[in-house]
This record gives structure tokens, C-alpha cells and sequence, in this order.
């Protein structure tokens, strides 16, 4: 009996997997391992980019936090060991925002938690 292989399958395998490669420069887009090379690293590197965009944002908070909470004569550690205390229930996102667009408010936040 004659091998069958579903050629039908692997080529619509591959077609799907070289839509991927649409736009890379060089062999990267038309040779077939170079391609699945490519964009494999290319998926790994778009999952650990996902992980690395939390990491990034929470430290652009904590940078504006800390600014913020510097103008009013105390440091990130300490405002944020107030807030802790104080039970306050506002994460680092609403608190940054607040330092940068809505000062008054955060100066607010600030002396509620100072006293």
C-alpha cells in the first residue's frame, strides 16, 4: 500500500505559518525554515514582551508616583507605606495618574494619608 501524506494539510500548515513572515526583510519572508525559524522567535519574543509591558508600566507609575509625592516633601516609600496604613484602596495606576494629571487631587490623597 502507498504512503499516504496529506499534502493538502502540510502546505495549508505552511501557508498559514508564512502570513507570519509578511514583512521581514530577506529570506526571513520566503524560505520556509528560515521563516519558521524567525517566527517562532519572533512568538517567544511577543509572550515575553507581553510579561515585560506589566513590568515597564509599573515602574513608570512608581517613577510618577514618586515625583509626585517628592513635591509635597516625602518619598515614594514612605507616601506608599502611608497609603498601605491608611487603608486607602486607590494601585499605583489611579495614584500615578493623579500625580500627573490631577495634581490638587493628589495633593489631597497625600495629606489624607499624612495625618
Amino acid at each position: 500500500m502507498p504512503r499516504s501524506v496529506n499534502h493538502v494539510a502540510s502546505r495549508a500548515r505552511r501557508k498559514n505559518f508564512m502570513k507570519l513572515a509578511k514583512g521581514y526583510y530577506g529570506r526571513r519572508k520566503n524560505v520556509w525554515t528560515v521563516a519558521k525559524n524567525a517566527i517562532e522567535k519572533g512568538l517567544q519574543y511577543a509572550y515575553s514582551g507581553r510579561k515585560q509591558k506589566k513590568r515597564n508600566y509599573r515602574s513608570l507609575w512608581i517613577v510618577r508616583i514618586n515625583a509626585g509625592a517628592r513635591q509635597y516633601g516625602m518619598s515614594y516609600s514612605k507616601f506608599m507605606g502611608l497609603v498601605n496604613k491608611s487603608e486607602l484602596t486607590l494601585n499605583r495606576k489611579v495614584l500615578a495618574d493623579l500625580a500627573l494629571n490631577h495634581p490638587d487631587a493628589f495633593k489631597a490623597v497625600v495629606e489624607k494619608v499624612s495625618k
